[in-house]
């Protein structure tokens, strides 16, 4: 948990610098290792160093493979529980057009309530929790008008059953959205996993420049540059929204082109 508000709190280009010292570090440790093994033991076998580093770094960009291809996975799900959350409040909103008033009129008020908080959280995501709160109280709301239907003399009661229904799907998908947003994120044994294989890496890549005289710094530089970028790729994934600090951000105009909808649907009753 640590880890994670870390990740969420931290300016992605802090996150990014922060990695290029550490991968810096690591490797200026290994070049001084390296000498100071040749100047104690002697030359050794190139075969075998180079095996191990190979080894090493393999173990590293899987790691790297797996972290990523994990945030990615979790980016699509917020994309699709996203539309798929937009589509269940779009047909609840129209299948209230089949409820008796005063219910049409007072739900379809809190749906378009419900949509314009998810607006205010798109705008200032430091409302986020404060947004959650306030739709479930709306939920509340709703499915207590869902339940009085219930209990109302309905001459179609299908129709009561298809909005119940569509109002439940619309329930659920808030919670996964929640869930997946705010809890979903990569545990904190990956990231201390993913620091200590980078940290072992670097130092091994430091060690085998370290056998040679001279230091190419500009490829070390390239490789912290590049490196670093990655991680700072997994972390802005792994983000529980984008905001100011987030640089990847879902597209949120489905929900502003369901608050037009709404508003020019209502506009005209």
């Amino acid at each position: 948990m640590i880890i994670s508000r870390l990740i969420d709190t931290l300016p992605l280009l802090l996150i990014y610098a922060g990695t290029i010292a550490i991968v810096l570090f690591s490797i200026v440790a290994g070049i001084w290792f390296g000498r100071f093994w040749r100047k104690r033991f002697g030359e050794e076998r190139e075969e075998a160093v180079d095996t191990v580093v190979a080894a090493v770094l393999a173990l590293l960009a899987f790691l790297l493979a797996f972290t990523v291809g994990l945030t990615a996975a979790r980016f699509d799900s917020r994309k699709q529980l996203l539309l798929d959350e937009v589509n269940a409040i779009g047909t609840t909103f129209l299948r209230t057009d089949f409820l008796p008033e005063p219910h049409r009129a007072e739900v379809r008020r809190l749906l378009k309530n419900y949509v314009d908080i998810r607006v205010d959280m798109i705008r200032n995501p430091a409302t986020a929790m404060q947004g959650i709160k306030r739709s479930e109280e709306l939920q509340e709301r709703m499915w207590a008008f869902a339940q009085a239907l219930s209990l109302a003399d309905i001459k179609n009661p299908d129709i009561a059953a298809l909005f119940v229904e569509s109002l439940n799907e619309m329930i659920d998908l808030q919670t996964s959205r929640v869930v997946v947003a705010l809890m979903y994120r990569l545990p904190a044994p990956m990231w201390s996993a993913l620091l200590g294989i980078t940290i072992l890496s670097m130092i091994s890549v430091g060690y085998l420049f370290g056998k040679s005289e001279k230091v190419n710094w500009a490829l070390i530089l390239l490789l912290a540059l590049a490196f670093s970028l990655v991680v700072a790729l997994i972390a802005d994934l792994d983000r529980s929204g984008g905001g100011k600090l987030g640089v990847t951000r879902i597209n949120q105009q489905a929900m502003l082109d369901l608050q037009e909808r709404l508003e020019a649907r209502m506009s005209k009753e």
